[in-house]
């Protein structure tokens, strides 16, 4: 029995299989091959492997995300059998005399430049294409695999950290709880677990290689404990705390259907906090009132090219349709920071919180920008759409995007397509924009007030940076007084403010965001229901 201590992010238990996802970032190493036909031989197999691999991934994507975005899968199997790039590495192995996995490596970083250097636009961007099937096939011959989610039993996910392009993959019906050795109690690993309603523990001191896949685990929140192969006795005993917690579970589900009004009859609207098309089930399983933040980046994770108009209006229409009249808040491109896309070039940053990121990109990139609002306008026209613009610091990247939301009602008016231009609100999540919110409440519909980076840069700490969790305090003073002034000078001139930070979920505070007058908490879906209980017993 191996035992682990870390920092719960949510307070959970669960028994089940370990799933270790091991870092894929080695150095392929040139070796010598005595025998180059069978190191080709050794490719040709890795290739038939990544197109069952590829052929799985785009099955799973036609059901989740439908045929256009499953489609990227179809041109990297098609791409395997590309004739110049098979022969290229099969050329280098005979010439050179080298293993297969360094004349994969090195092919797909040749065709990746070439590509990338090509004046076409679709061709340039294949370059991403061309380094994934390589990095694919030199895992497969190096026995690196990453883990089957679509054949995995539900399992614990056991990894050095999680990005959101790795998260934003994974089949989140087969996840029981989280383990990482790094990340934050901010990552989005944590922020994901609490959506889930799924225990989670950072900062755990083990090492990868010691533990495996099918290993039998015991991820304890409450305790903030791992326990790999526990004895029968505290397996018997750890079945028994999570029949407890179920029962606790089902009592909380009573509230469902119920209003969100204090004893004193102070109402508040309780929303839930998503990040794909996908997690709307969990919204409506937690009854919640509407959704407070889409995060609609992550839609451009996890893929080789930005979304077309057409896949962000099918995502946006199905999410407002799914929630039936109730409020859907789809935040704008909050890219950049903790979450890249590499296809965006987006360059590295010595301190990316403060670099190129959200409405910058945006607002530097129209045409990115115009192709998101386009299909928002369009989805707005088929349900409760608001529009939310992330990192705002001042009145005029309010008047410039107004400006930009015109250009594209003129096109769509023009193209004859039907649309409806929505409520629109902003993130309060740096200081300036708390500063000058009187200003800013007169041009736009709502604030939503979010606490994480608020947080982050009122107090000059990196909300990523483990080794500052004990520093970072969203209680401090001067975080509530902020929000206090936000509200106060939204409510001046007749708008509403709500919190969609991770705050907004902490039990502790609810009641003095009650007092302050906050109109809406948005919250994970599993704090929905926890949420409606302290308001309701709260004078």
């Amino acid at each position: 029995m191996l035992k682990f201590s870390g920092k719960s992010v949510y307070k959970g238990i669960v028994l089940g299989p370990a799933a270790v996802l091991k870092n894929n970032d080695f150095q392929v190493k040139r070796e010598r091959s005595e025998d180059p036909e069978a190191e080709i031989a050794r490719v040709e197999t890795a290739v038939e492997k990544a197109q069952e691999q590829l052929q799985k991934l785009y099955d799973k994507a036609v059901i989740e995300v439908g045929e256009a975005s499953a489609a990227i899968f179809e041109v990297h199997q098609m791409m395997l059998e590309d004739d110049d790039y098979r022969d290229a590495i099969s050329s280098m192995i005979r010439t050179e005399q080298i293993n297969a996995e360094y004349a994969v490596a090195v092919t797909g970083d040749n065709f990746s430049e070439m590509f990338a250097n090509m004046d076409d636009d679709y061709m340039k961007a294949r370059a991403a294409d061309i380094k994934d099937i390589s990095n694919r096939l030199v895992r497969n011959l190096s026995g690196q695999e990453d883990v089957d989610f679509s054949s995995m039993e539900p399992s614990v996910i056991i990894a050095d950290d999680l990005s959101p392009s790795e998260t934003v993959q994974m089949d989140k019906s087969k996840i029981l709880a989280f383990v990482t050795v790094h990340g934050s109690t901010n990552s989005h690993t944590a922020i994901l677990a609490r959506m889930m309603n799924i225990p989670a523990l950072i900062g755990v001191p083990l090492d990868l290689d010691e533990v495996h896949t099918g290993q039998t685990v015991i991820v304890d929140g409450f305790k903030a404990e791992a326990v790999f192969d526990p004895t029968e006795e505290l397996c018997r005993e750890t079945e028994s705390r999570m029949k407890e917690e179920q029962e606790k579970a089902e009592l909380l589900q009573t509230l469902k259907g119920k209003e969100n009004v204090t004893l004193s009859g102070k109402k508040i609207h309780i929303y839930a906090n998503i990040g794909s098309v996908g997690d709307v089930g969990y919204v409506l399983e937690n009854d919640a009132g509407g959704i407070g933040l889409f995060r609609s980046e992550f839609l451009y994770l996890g893929r080789n090219d930005l979304p077309t108009e057409e896949e962000q209006f099918q995502a946006y229409r199905q999410v407002v349709q799914t929630m039936a009249g109730k409020k859907v808040i789809i935040r704008t491109l909050d890219i950049g920071a903790d979450k890249q896309a590499d296809y965006l070039n987006l360059g590295n940053e010595d301190n990316p919180a403060l670099g190129y990121r959200a409405i910058r990109i945006c607002l530097k990139q129209p045409d990115i920008f115009k192709t998101q609002l386009r299909a928002l306008l369009r989805a707005a026209a088929y349900g409760n759409l608001s529009i939310m613009y992330p990192m705002i610091i001042s009145t005029e990247e309010v008047q410039q995007i107004y400006r930009i939301v015109d250009e594209v009602e003129c096109e769509l008016n023009d193209a004859g397509i039907p649309y409806k231009v929505p409520e629109q609100g902003i993130m309060i999540e740096t200081p300036a924009s708390v500063m000058i919110s009187d200003e800013l409440a007169e041009m736009v519909d709502f604030f939503c007030i979010g606490t994480n980076d608020l947080t982050q840069y009122t107090l000059a700490i990196d909300r990523q940076n483990e080794k500052l969790d004990d520093f970072y305090n969203p209680h401090h003073k001067a975080i509530l007084r902020m929000i206090k002034m936000v509200v106060d000078n939204a409510h001046k001139h007749g708008k509403w403010a709500g919190i969609c930070g991770e705050l907004g979920a902490d039990l502790e505070l609810t009641q003095e965001f009650v007092r302050m007058g906050l109109d809406e908490l948005s919250v994970a879906p599993s704090m929905v229901l926890k949420v409606r209980k302290n308001i309701r017993e709260m004078e």
